[in-house]
């Protein structure tokens, strides 16, 4: 059998990540097993340990790049008014339907930070790293203070509308998420 290339193996490494890091957000990271990721990738199940050397490896590592995926545009921003309208525009997202929908593609904060407050290691660490960079990028205030409320307000918000029962519950918590927002900015 002739040995994959690097490209090739740094391609196969990122569609295991992406299938993974869809999948955790999708189903929970026990629920979804290395098999559902691999065939998800397109890949065999055997081609798993010349990627990762565990399942927990995995995690931290999809986790990581989830990370950056929804951080994309807000990290992207070169200036104060970029910063500003990639914050507001995330923050729009993150208080919609859409995401109470699309949990797969939505903050992996939100969709696996109870599992993984249950882990150490990696993962954990993964965890904590994104909860200081998600309030620093979502901070708007000179001195560096409401960051962490904003965090903490929108990740309460979208938990609670995807545990609503009724479409009305659900908007209620997300305008509930909006005001709080709005509050935070006086």
């Amino acid at each position: 059998m002739p040995r994959m290339s690097e490209a090739e193996k740094r391609k196969s490494h990122k569609r295991i990540l992406d299938a993974a890091s869809h999948l955790f957000r999708e189903r929970g990271i026990e629920a979804t097993s290395v098999s559902d990721i691999m065939l998800t990738a397109g890949l065999t199940h055997g081609g798993f340990y010349r990627h990762f050397s565990s399942k927990e490896a995995l995690v931290a590592e999809a986790f990581k790049a989830a990370v950056k995926e929804v951080q994309s545009d807000m990290l992207a921003a070169t200036d104060d008014q970029e910063r500003e309208a990639a914050r507001t525009q995330y923050m729009s997202r993150y208080l919609s339907q859409e995401h109470i929908d699309s949990m797969a593609t939505g903050c992996p904060l939100a969709a696996l930070g109870t599992e993984i407050t249950r882990m150490d290691g990696a993962a954990r660490s993964e965890a904590s790293q994104a909860v200081e960079s998600m309030a620093q990028l979502l901070d708007d205030d000179p001195k560096g203070t409401t960051g962490i409320t904003t965090l903490a307000l929108l990740l309460g918000s979208i938990t609670l509308a995807r545990l609503a029962d009724t479409p009305e519950l659900a908007e209620r918590i997300l305008d509930a998420g909006k005001r709080g927002r709005q509050l935070l900015k006086q």
